[in-house]
């Protein structure tokens, strides 16, 4: 049986980009949040399979609920950053960013009683030639960032990008590892789940995924987000089509695509799928800002 990571972005409904549009930052205490329940169902889909994943906590939702935090280091899955308000890295600036980087990664830490070792940058807004990004993740203590998408996306994504795990910093330890695709006709395709997992039918999905593992020779990455098993949550009215589809496709059937998904891979946290790579960062090639 085939496997790899299994990570969780995890946030709320109202805090993912096809949103931002409509609903601010100053309105977030005015929506219900669904995190906690959702979040918790996703730790028992796990548990259902005996599979361990990586948890990248928004610390906005860290602050809010400090027991799941908690819950997910007992159950013994990795609690990873995904920064503090779901901000993209070029908007924070070099700055901000070191901040973000830094608070996210102590208030986890205080939460889970584990260090802390992972981060994911929002909507994967982290790009290979963003050198001041990585030295800032090394300066807070990171170990790896799980932040770079090498497909071609109007939101995300830089589809030059290195598709396996390198090194982005020739003077540090630091490793990136890349989402998976899978590579077809001369081109990336997405193979990591998200929104292409709840909108293709599953075996396509399921067939990326292994294409992936084949292609790089390297254990694949998989993300989803805990409200995507929500069919439930509240409905934002006044959406552009494109973002109506992207967050609200298919809610009703991602669950069960998820447990199928969990039966026929094998699937555990990123420091442990990648403990080789994190033992001996040197032995990574460096690749820094080029793409190859």
């Amino acid at each position: 049986m085939p496997g790899g990571a299994f990570s969780v972005d995890v946030e709320e409904h109202f805090q993912v980009a096809a949103l931002s549009g409509r609903i601010s930052k100053h309105q977030w205490d005015d929506h219900p949040s669904r995190v906690e329940m959702n979040t918790r169902r996703c730790l028992d889909l796990l548990a259902e399979a005996s599979a361990s994943g990586s948890f990248f906590v928004l610390g906005w939702a860290a602050r809010r609920y400090p027991a799941l935090v908690r819950r997910i280091a007992e159950a013994g899955h990795e609690v990873a950053s995904h920064g503090m308000e779901h901000d993209r890295v070029e908007a924070l600036g070099p700055q901000r960013f070191a901040a973000d980087v830094s608070d996210a990664r102590r208030l986890l830490e205080d939460a889970s009683g584990v260090a802390v070792a992972g981060y994911r940058a929002p909507s994967f807004s982290l790009r290979p030639d963003m050198e001041w990004a990585y030295r800032a993740l090394v300066a807070a203590g990171y170990r790896y960032s799980s932040s770079v998408y090498p497909v071609r996306h109007d939101h995300y994504g830089d589809p030059s990008a290195p598709r396996q795990v390198y090194r982005p910093l020739a003077d540090a330890e630091l490793l990136e590892f890349p989402l998976s695709t899978a590579r077809l006709g001369g081109r990336n395709l997405p193979a990591s789940g998200g929104g292409y997992f709840r909108f293709l039918p599953y075996p396509v999905s399921r067939a990326l995924l292994r294409m992936a593992g084949d292609d790089r020779q390297q254990a694949t990455i998989f993300y989803m987000h805990p409200w995507e098993i929500d069919p439930a949550q509240p409905r934002v009215r006044g959406l552009p089509l494109r973002s109506r589809f992207r967050h609200y496709v298919n809610l009703h059937r991602a669950e069960s695509r998820v447990q199928a998904l969990l039966r026929d891979f094998h699937w555990d946290r990123m420091d442990r799928v990648f403990v080789r790579e994190l033992a001996q960062p040197a032995a990574v090639p460096f690749i820094g800002g080029v793409a190859r």
